[in-house]
């Protein structure tokens, strides 16, 4: 049975699709087994992965619609396999933009993804979900899919006031849709050290959230920022990059935690 998370937050440009597709590298780079399914219609995690939205023949679109399976849908990079960080990719392209018009009206509209995961998550280890950055049909999936929610976040004020209406969210979908579903962890991206106000926002999450705050820290890295324009997770793109290091470290951290479940 494979762990399933959703990297979430209502808050946009937060580096959830940069979370999501290094985490993946990094979590196939330590030998698991992973899925990656994009939920954004923007496509990013997908190309950030190696793969050309464009070219794709089947999509989560086709999934949620159940006119075609994760088996059937699913594709692998050949530059990650190359790379030594190989793991499975179920795309978005721009299609996926009127799923939510379509999936209004349909039933189990909140559940379909759960029930393609089903058929499929006994070959995985890990199964990472990049949800949109608004609380739609498509993040709903997501959230009825997971068993948690992983939640990057940069340490400024404002993204603490987003947090609390996240934190909000999963406890309205853990009481009425998936009894399951908590945050696993709060990672602290985008992170530089020489800004107090990042130093004191760091320290209140830690006193506030406590374990719940993953002891990596991914420090702001121009590597990072690169990656994506060459189709490949700064993971794979410079593994000797302080980011990429630090995302190897969340991958390796993340492992461990489960180990306690």
């Amino acid at each position: 049975m494979a762990k399933i998370f959703c990297v979430a937050n209502q808050k946009g440009g937060v580096g959830k699709t940069t979370t999501t597709v290094n985490l993946a590298a990094g979590l196939a780079k330590l030998g698991q087994r992973v899925l990656m399914i994009d939920l954004d219609p923007q496509g990013n995690a997908t190309m950030g992965s190696g793969v050309d939205k464009r070219e794709l023949e089947l999509t989560v679109y086709d999934v949620l619609l159940e006119s075609a399976s994760i088996e059937e849908a699913r594709v692998t990079s050949q530059k990650l396999i190359d790379a030594g960080c190989g793991f499975d990719v179920l795309g978005a392209n721009r299609e996926l933009a009127g799923a939510e018009l379509e999936l209004v009206d349909l039933e189990r509209r909140e559940k379909r993804l759960r029930a393609a995961i089903a058929d499929i998550d006994s070959q995985y280890d890990f199964i990472l979900i990049d949800c949109p950055p608004s609380l739609s049909l498509l993040t709903l999936n997501g959230l009825c899919s997971a068993h948690g929610v992983v939640v990057p976040m940069q340490c400024e004020y404002f993204a603490l006031e987003g947090l609390t209406d996240l934190v909000n969210t999963i406890k309205q979908v853990h009481a009425h849709l998936n009894p399951e579903l908590k945050i696993i962890g709060l990672l602290r991206v985008m992170f530089d050290p020489r800004i107090t106000l990042q130093q004191q926002v760091a320290e209140q999450l830690k006193d506030h959230f406590g374990e719940k705050v993953f002891n990596t820290i991914i420090p702001r890295n121009v590597r990072l920022a690169e990656a994506p324009s060459y189709g490949l997770p700064g993971v794979a793109f410079d593994p000797s990059a302080k980011g990429s290091q630090a995302f190897l470290a969340f991958a390796e951290e993340m492992v461990e935690r489960l180990k306690r479940w």
